[in-house]
């Protein structure tokens, strides 16, 4: 590594190399420097950093010959030297000591070497002492300040890192300003918002959080909507864009995690969870393509006709949030396909008790029919497949409200299976049952299974009774 540090100078000797400096009379004025064949101005060797400094302190903002230090510290060349001195005066650091640049090209070591005008130098890496950088710039009379001040004149005032990170720590915390007057209920969620780091990582910066928190705090001021109104038009009339809460977009987001702090709406996942939490704060997702089928259902003037002629009715996810039933039977029997309520139209008509079909997973509309019987003190009732999927389907319903199986424990897989011996054999990952525990054993150990379609007499027969034929174990 070749080191540009200029040699300790020993009492009675001479140099003579071309950078050494015309010796000096005691108090004599330094010889003025004169122009090397390349234009640039040629400066003394610096006095080593163990030896005492014999010209007099200048203030780093003393005025300095900006073409000068062009010459001199702004060729390219240069560019590393700079940096590390900028890094340096950034974090507050001192000007000393040596920086160096691993495997310099033949262009930026011969610069260093006329910069400190001494003989090439050898190495797979190249360092320069800053205080001879220093003391180049002071005695040339083109940086009087020395390096700070030449550094400042090249690339602009020198921000303080703590400077910086202190302006930066306060602009994030003005950017939340606009959470601030929610009305209470959302108090919790904004000091948790404040503190989980989701903003961050959604907006990066405090100017981009502000305005997306503004916008937040406008769509959560607006809800929850009375009455329900579209997803997109509530995002049209009140962000004055309907795409604004489209799923994945940082504000959906936000306005996302609001909403449901302000109804109380439980932790999820999934597109049906995430539909069915707009709905509960009257913004409708899909309002039309989220169904629920049923059949004996009452408490509209469509659902009464339908009841009356024994024929399913599908409800839409705009009319549960918009009209909902107003009769709360006292069972409801919840069922996962729809053979189930299509038998018993065929066999029971009019007379079938209220049922309802999830049609596989639950979607928006099948929650909050369900949602809204429970909360007007109607008992469910649930049956599905013998299967992981309809373990499964069962499982993320009892999340939602609460049931007592159906003809859905240990002992009816049991009897099912024997009264079907060419039940197929099951697949799938196994999966709890929290209304049974011990249906998950009673699967994995017989290992068939038995769709509703097979059982379809047995719960026609419960149907026509308008109850199961035994009692139904509470869920706690």
């Amino acid at each position: 590594m070749a080191d540009l540090t200029p040699p300790r100078r020993h009492p009675g000797t001479e140099r003579n190399t071309p950078a050494d400096a015309p010796a000096k009379e005691p108090h004599a004025e330094p010889a003025a420097p004169t122009d090397t064949p390349t234009g640039e101005p040629r400066a003394e060797p610096a006095t080593p950093a163990d030896e005492p400094r014999t010209e007099p302190t200048t203030p780093a903002d003393t005025p300095v010959d900006r073409d000068r230090v062009a010459r001199l510290l702004g060729h390219p060349d240069l560019a590393w030297l700079v940096e590390r001195a900028h890094r340096r005066m950034a974090r507050a650091e001192p000007l000393t000591g040596p920086v160096t640049l691993a495997a310099p090209t033949p262009d930026q070591r011969a610069a260093a070497e006329r910069l400190l005008g001494r003989a090439p130098g050898t190495g797979r890496s190249l360092s320069v002492r800053l205080e001879a950088v220093d003391a180049v710039l002071r005695r040339s009379g083109a940086a009087p300040g020395g390096l700070a001040a030449a550094v400042t004149a090249l690339t602009g005032p020198v921000a303080r890192l703590a400077d910086l990170r202190a302006q930066e720590a306060q602009a994030w915390r003005e950017a939340y300003d606009p959470l601030t007057g929610l009305r209470p209920e959302l108090a919790a969620w904004a000091d948790r918002i404040r503190a989980d780091g989701l903003v961050r990582r959604l907006a990066r910066t405090p100017r981009t959080a502000r305005d997306l928190l503004t916008a937040t705090a406008r769509a959560l001021r607006a809800l929850p909507a009375e009455p329900p109104v579209s997803l997109a038009a509530f995002a049209a009339r009140t962000l004055g864009d309907a795409h604004a809460l489209d799923d994945g977009t940082p504000l959906a987001t936000l306005v996302h995690s609001g909403a449901r702090a302000l109804t109380g709406f439980p932790d999820g996942t999934g597109a049906e969870w995430r539909r069915e939490a707009w709905a509960a704060a009257g913004l409708l997702k899909d309002a039309l393509s989220s169904t629920v089928l049923t059949l004996g259902l009452t408490g509209t003037p469509a659902l009464d006709a339908h009841a009356e002629n024994g024929e399913p009715a599908v409800l839409t996810l705009r009319q549960l949030t918009r009209t909902p039933p107003s009769a709360a039977p006292a069972t409801v029997y919840v069922c996962e396909n729809p053979a189930v309520p299509a038998t018993a139209a065929d066999t029971l008509g009019p007379a079938c008790p209220p049922l309802v079909c999830l049609q596989g997973q639950p979607s928006a509309a099948a929650l909050t029919l369900l949602r809204h019987l429970h909360a007007h003190g109607t008992a469910l009732r649930y049956h599905g497949d013998f299967d992981w999927g309809g373990l499964r389907i069962a499982a993320t319903l009892l999340t939602h409200v609460p049931f007592r199986p159906w003809r859905y424990t240990a002992a009816d897989y049991r009897a099912a299976a024997s009264a079907s011996p060419l039940a197929p054999l099951l697949t799938g990952a196994p999966a709890d049952a929290p209304w049974d525990p011990d249906l998950r054993a009673a699967l994995t150990e017989l290992g068939v299974r038995v769709e509703e379609e097979a059982v379809l007499d047995t719960l026609m027969g419960d149907l026509g009774d308008g109850a199961p034929r035994q009692p139904d174990r509470p869920h706690s």
